[in-house]
């Protein structure tokens, strides 16, 4: 073939000659300088110097180009080639990609004969379809490739031989190319579209001398359906329109021929299951947008009802078959009325097919063996399932007729053993096909039932085995093995299947409750009796999904708030589950020897803790079972053990008074530290999920809850003082004298010791949290107050001795993280009785090696620290607070080295700009300004105004204005009511008695600061609202930030009224050139308007023309 026999490619934008048109756009040619070494030869004996400078805006002859693209391409997917070299290639092929002519040269060397290499033709292909999908190429051009195109696929997929047959990506890029040219011609221009790739299959009468073509026609015709109906791809309103128009000239024009032509490769290319797969899955695909009477005919019916009943071999999948169903599925699937939907599910004998294929050796024989056809059952199983959904459809359809609900009724009859077969299905896939169907069934019942009471017979009847099969499908299969280690993702899978189980059952309860509380109970009560006369041989599977579903039951026992009310079971749902638990406890189940059935009864008697409240008797039979969970040698149980026994003793602490000393002497033994180093591992060696639930710090992390748990023990009103003191002491003794010995070694740097005493910090603080939940401030907590002074003067020692570590070992970050963790539980165990101390927690605590992030956290604390102890913490607050603030200001004025420092910097200003407003709100402010804080006043003030003008992060520019607005509202002193004519007056405005319209102002409660805020506060939201990057309009953050200077505007007016006024109008608005106009406009709406209207018109009124002129003001 001569390229230059045929017209050239021209852009589909300009008349002008194609070959030779010259750029105006510029005058500097933008070359592709393809450089290596003078004299140097490059990979595969290609000269740098043989490539010619390509000009975007001078388009070169395709004769020349197409060699220059085909070495692009070699150079650039060479990985020998060098690296600049490879950059450069890259670079004029990316050029290439926006000039129309460029597809001149790919597509000779696309269709060239001998073949080029693959990646050339590959990248050739995608040009060609870049240009026409981009619409760079116009009619006649497009038609010059259509006809370059046709003439290549004729010649090697046309029958004759004439070359070799593509690879399947050269396929793939070829098919979608051809789709491309389908949608841009077919509407004018390619009208034979189909009838050209038809002849593909024609020529020789059956496709058994053209396999290739006929390959090639049924992928076009899927990438067709790809390309203008596929509904899962999302598409402009353009894009719609276009398809829409194309699948209507496609049913007008061509699909009854598209058909034939499916019908005849089903019958003459038997011996092809590649070729039939193909086909059957196009007509699925098809089948969702063209008539169906097209498909619903005998003859296609019966080719296709041929491979549905095809007799595969033993053992092997047969994918034409599967495909066969499948392709039903869709046919069955189509988007109809539901009455012309049942029709045509009848129509096609679907009960009968499915009958069959139900008892068919692959599915009934060989159903428990390795030969089970699992392909064919979810195939199967996908069928039934949209049968059973379109009926249900239709019964919730009001308006169909009687007729039609009497057919969908049997349709349901019929079709629903087949559902629960596929639902009962060992392997979970084929099972999840069912599970829509299902929901749509049980969501019709409820449905039903709410509108006209209980069900009719006919639908009650079928509750049963839905549930049943539910149930069952819930228990582990034989095959299962519970804590394999290979299996982990199988149970994972498993356990979202049972989540998914969960909601069916809770749909079943929500139809018939009683049938679902029968039918649990039964089983929970079948277990527990059978494992009393078959223990302990009893399969575990089997007592797992009883305990299971007493687990789940809590769903509908619990639905009214919990078990009991007034000492009774609050519905027959709950008294159901009171009978379960007793049976349960009863068992004696707990000796069961298997751990994910010690799992499960924990788990059980944590969820329904408030069954012991009320049945106290059962308490030491599951407090002893429990003892002996905890000390269990499979981690599994251990390690979850240690945290439910925690849960279980919190909630039932009043009721342990008795077994208290016992119950901690029988832990005791667990209650001893040993620090592990983790282990060190390879940079590229990940942990498992399984090792870091096990690791040394999880493993630390659980065994604190021990702590907790004791500490709740210990700590239940009705037990004496003296005791509670006791049992502290006999835990916190032992970490003492750990911390003792180990301190030294840690002062050594020894960072197994240094990790022995952040362990035993944590056990202090963890067992201080076991004994008082006590919050300072709040009323949150079974507790309201610190425990009584005894119990604190214990943990005193706890909270002593935690300092005297901290102090020694500051400069250690686990040792400052485990400390601040203890303060904050210690502040309720202590109460008020800390705050001596509370100098030495901040000097440890905010030392030179603290990271800002560790400073963040620690203000947050003493956030609540100061909101619980206001009227006790004024003397050391004040005294602390300049050294507390310099350790800040440090923190702050470190180099940022990355963006996680970023964020912990703009984290540690917020939380200092908070830790003053917290002073403020408590009527703490004097500290801040009393004699001993005066030097740090101003520091202070700076760097608030600093952070309300940093655009870059308005989160904190807005707290910043907070602090000044409540600084002003704080020291600014009385309100000053403005009035109609100007002036302004308050009860609290001093009156000269002869003028009663000429009001004094009381002075402000800082003297000097009315001034303050007039020449410092008011000018820093100036200078914010000026800043170009401020939008308020689409940024919601900005929009707050100006909200914030308005009130503090308003606020300064309030407090000082006509000399704020005089001073804007005045020296302010003159000094950065603020017209006169917008000025007054300004001035008379912060004198007149009240707070919320005054923040509107900041936002909307004169002040974008305001701050226009406004520049930096100092």
């Amino acid at each position: 073939m001569s390229i230059d026999t045929r017209a050239p490619l021209s852009a589909s934008n300009t008349n002008k000659p194609r070959l030779h048109r010259q750029s105006t756009c510029c005058t500097e040619p933008h070359n592709l300088r393809l450089q290596a070494r003078r004299g140097t030869q490059v990979a595969d004996g290609f000269s740098a110097s043989r490539i010619s400078a390509y000009t975007a805006g001078s388009i070169r002859k395709a004769a020349g180009m197409d060699e220059q693209v085909e070495k692009a391409v070699q150079i650039a997917w060479n990985p020998t080639s060098d690296q600049d070299l490879k950059a450069q290639a890259f670079d004029f092929l990316n050029q290439l990609r926006s000039d129309p002519s460029g597809g001149q040269a790919c597509l000779t060397l696309f269709t060239a004969f001998p073949k080029r290499e693959e990646i050339v033709r590959h990248f050739a292909l995608d040009m060609v379809g870049n240009s026409i999908q981009n619409s760079q190429l116009d009619a006649r051009s497009l038609g010059y490739v259509k006809n370059s195109m046709m003439e290549y696929i004729r010649r090697i997929y046309g029958g004759f031989g004439e070359g070799e047959v593509d690879s399947v990506n050269i396929q793939n890029k070829l098919t979608q190319t051809v789709t491309y040219l389908f949608a841009a011609l077919y509407t004018a221009g390619w009208e034979g579209f189909f009838e050209d790739f038809l002849n593909l299959v024609a020529v020789t009468g059956s496709c058994r001398g053209n396999v290739a073509g006929a390959a090639l026609y049924l992928r076009v015709l899927s990438s067709v359906h790809d390309e203008i109906a596929d509904v899962l791809v999302p598409r402009s309103q353009a894009q719609q329109k276009r398809n829409m128009q194309l699948k209507d000239l496609v049913r007008e024009r061509d699909v009854r021929k598209v058909v034939s032509s499916w019908q005849e490769i089903l019958s003459q290319c038997r011996e092809n299951d590649a070729v039939i797969e193909m086909c059957l899955k196009v007509i699925g695909r098809w089948a969702s947008w063209i008539d169906i009477s097209l498909l619903v005919n005998d003859v296609l019916l019966s080719l296709l009802f041929q491979l549905v009943g095809r007799t595969g071999v033993g053992g092997v999948t047969d994918k034409v078959r599967d495909a066969a169903i499948n392709t039903l599925t869709e046919i069955a699937g189509k988007k109809m009325k539901p009455a012309d939907k049942i029709e045509l599910i009848i129509f096609l004998n679907l009960g009968s097919v499915i009958a069959q294929l139900v008892a068919s050796p692959p599915l009934h024989e060989l159903r428990s063996t390795s030969g089970y056809d699992t392909d064919l059952a979810e195939a199967v199983g996908k069928l039934v399932n949209n049968v059973v959904a379109d009926a249900v459809k239709a019964l919730d359809t009001e308006s169909i007729d009687e007729e039609t609900r009497q057919r969908a009724d049997k349709l349901l009859q019929v079709f629903l053993p087949y559902l629960l077969r596929f639902f009962s299905d060992e392997y979970d896939e084929i099972c999840s096909t069912a599970i829509p169907a299902l929901t749509d069934i049980l969501t019709f019942f409820r449905r039903e039932v709410k509108a006209k009471g209980p069900l009719p017979q006919s639908y009650a009847a079928m509750l049963s085995p839905i549930l049943n099969a539910v149930i069952v499908k819930m228990k582990y299969d034989e095959t299962s093995s519970w804590g394999n280690d290979d299996e982990k993702t199988d149970e994972a899978e498993f356990q979202e299947l049972r989540k998914r189980l969960q909601q069916l059952q809770q749909a079943v309860a929500a139809v018939d409750e009683l049938l679902y509380m029968d039918v649990v109970s039964n089983i929970v009560a079948n277990t527990f009796s059978g494992f009393n006369q078959r223990n302990p041989h009893m399969d575990w599977r089997d007592l797992d999904l009883a305990l299971h579903e007493m687990f789940l039951f809590g769903e509908l026992a619990m639905k009214a708030g919990g078990l009991y009310s007034k000492g009774q079971p609050t519905g027959p749902a709950a008294a159901t589950l009171v009978g379960m638990m007793h049976k349960m406890v009863d068992s004696g189940i707990a000796s069961f020897s298997h751990p994910a059935i010690q799992l499960q009864y924990m788990e059980i008697c944590v969820r329904y803790a408030s069954f012991f409240e009320s049945q106290p008797q059962h308490i030491p039979q599951v407090l002893e079972n429990f003892v002996r969970f905890v000390h269990y040698n499979h981690i599994r149980v251990k390690i979850r053990s240690w945290y439910l026994f925690h849960r279980f003793v919190r909630h039932l602490r009043a009721q342990l008074e008795n077994v208290a000393q016992t119950v901690i002497e029988t832990v005791s033994d667990l209650l001893v530290i040993k620090a592990e180093l983790p282990k060190e591992r390879a940079d590229d060696e990940d942990m498992s999920s399984d090792e870091s639930d096990h690791s040394e710090e999880s493993i630390f992390n659980s065994q604190l809850y021990l702590f907790e748990a004791v500490g709740c023990i210990s700590s239940t009103s009705s037990i004496p003082i003296e005791k509670q003191v006791l049992y502290g002491r006999l835990v916190m003794n032992p970490l003492f004298a750990d911390m003792e010995s180990h301190i030294n070694p840690a002062k050594g740097g020894d960072e197994r010791a240094q990790l022995q005493i952040h362990h035993d910090i944590m056990a202090l603080g963890t067992l201080a949290r076991g004994f008082s939940d006590w919050t300072p401030g709040g009323t949150s907590g079974s507790q309201t107050l610190p425990p009584p002074e005894a119990v604190s003067e214990e943990f005193r020692r706890g909270a002593e001795a935690t300092l005297v570590a901290l102090e020694s070992l500051r400069s250690s970050q686990n040792v400052r993280l485990a400390a601040r963790s203890a303060f904050s539980r210690f502040v309720g165990v202590l109460g008020e009785r800390i705050l001596p101390q509370l100098p030495r927690w901040i000097d440890g605590l905010l030392s030179q090696n603290s990271t800002k992030d560790e400073m963040a956290t620690f203000l947050r604390m003493l956030d609540q620290v100061v909101y619980g102890f206001k009227a006790e913490i004024y003397n050391i607050l004040n005294s602390l607070l300049t050294p507390l603030l310099q350790r800040v200001f440090a923190g702050l004025a470190e180099e940022t080295t990355g963006t996680d420092d970023e964020i912990q910097l703009a984290e540690l200003r917020r939380e200092y700009l908070n830790f003053l407003l917290v002073i403020l709100n408590n009527d703490l402010g004097s500290v801040l300004v009393s004699e001993v804080n005066q030097n740090s006043f101003m520091p202070l003030i700076t760097a608030i105004e600093h952070f309300a003008q940093d655009i870059s992060d308005l989160q904190t520019s807005k707290l910043a204005f907070s602090v000044l607005h409540k600084m002003s509202t704080t020291w600014g002193g009385p309100d000053i009511t403005p009035l109609s004519t100007g002036q302004q007056t308050s009860a609290t405005t001093k009156t000269n008695s002869n003028d009663t319209t000429a009001p004094v102002p009381t002075p402000p409660a800082l003297p000097g600061f009315d001034r303050y805020m007039i020449e410092r506060f008011s000018p820093v939201g100036w200078r914010m609202l000026s800043n170009p990057s401020l939008n308020p309009k689409e940024d919601a953050q900005a929009r707050t930030v100006v909200w914030e200077v308005a009130a503090l505007q308003k606020t300064i007016y309030v407090k000082t009224g006509a000399e704020f006024i005089e001073h804007l109008r005045g020296v302010y608005f003159p000094s950065v050139e603020i017209p006169q106009s917008p000025a007054e406009e300004y001035l008379q709406a912060l004198q007149t308007l009240d707070s919320k209207a005054f923040r509107q018109f900041f936002q909307v009124g004169s002040i974008p023309q305001l701050i226009l002129p406004i520049e930096a003001y100092e």
